[in-house]
C-alpha cells in the first residue's frame, strides 16, 4: 500500500462551469503529468473528442470552452498500485467549493469507484445528484470505446 495525494493537481473550473466531472484518484501517470486522465491507454480524452466531435489540443482550454470542470473526488488514500479496489483511508476533496464558485448543475462520475466514494463522503452534504458514467480506465476493458462514447454523450445535454 502507497499513501497517495491529490494535491498537485488542483480541479479545473471557471466561475463559468455548468458540469462536473469527478474521477476517483488520479493514476500513477497522471500524478506524474500533473494533470487528468495522463496514462496513454485511458480513453478520457478520446471519449471527449467523440462525443464533442472536436480535436482537443489543448485540455485545459477545451474543458472551459464546453463548460467543463474536472476534479476528483478523493484527495488522499492508501492504495496498492491502481487497484481501485484497494483504496483505504479516503479523504475526500472539498467538491462544495467549486460548486459554490461556478454554475454547476450537473455532476458526472467517471467509474463506480468514483461514483461510491461521492456517495458516501460528497453527497451527504452536498445534495447534488449525480450520474455514473462507465470507466474510461484501461482498466474497464470489458466495455468497447464505442460504447462508453455513446454513454458519454448525456455530457453534454443542458437543462
Amino acid at each position: 500500500m502507497e499513501h497517495v495525494t491529490h494535491e498537485n493537481i488542483p480541479p479545473v473550473y471557471d466561475k463559468d462551469s455548468k458540469i462536473l466531472i469527478l474521477g476517483s484518484m488520479p493514476s500513477k501517470k497522471s500524478r506524474e503529468a500533473k494533470f487528468y486522465y495522463m496514462h496513454p491507454q485511458n480513453r478520457f480524452w478520446k471519449t471527449l473528442e467523440s462525443v464533442y466531435q472536436e480535436e482537443i489540443f489543448e485540455k485545459t482550454e477545451f474543458l472551459k470552452k464546453h463548460q467543463i470542470a474536472l476534479w476528483d473526488v478523493i484527495a488522499s488514500c492508501d492504495i496498492n498500485g491502481a487497484s481501485d479496489s484497494s483504496i483505504k483511508n479516503v479523504i475526500p476533496n472539498d467538491i462544495a467549493k467549486i460548486v459554490k464558485n461556478s454554475q454547476i448543475t450537473k455532476i458526472f462520475t467517471a467509474g463506480k469507484t468514483a461514483e461510491k466514494y461521492y456517495r458516501k463522503y460528497i453527497y451527504p452534504d452536498l445534495q447534488m445528484e449525480s450520474i455514473c458514467l462507465p470507466s474510461t480506465s484501461p482498466a474497464n476493458c470489458r466495455i468497447s470505446f464505442e460504447k462508453i462514447a455513446e454513454e458519454w454523450k448525456i455530457i453534454q445535454e443542458r437543462d
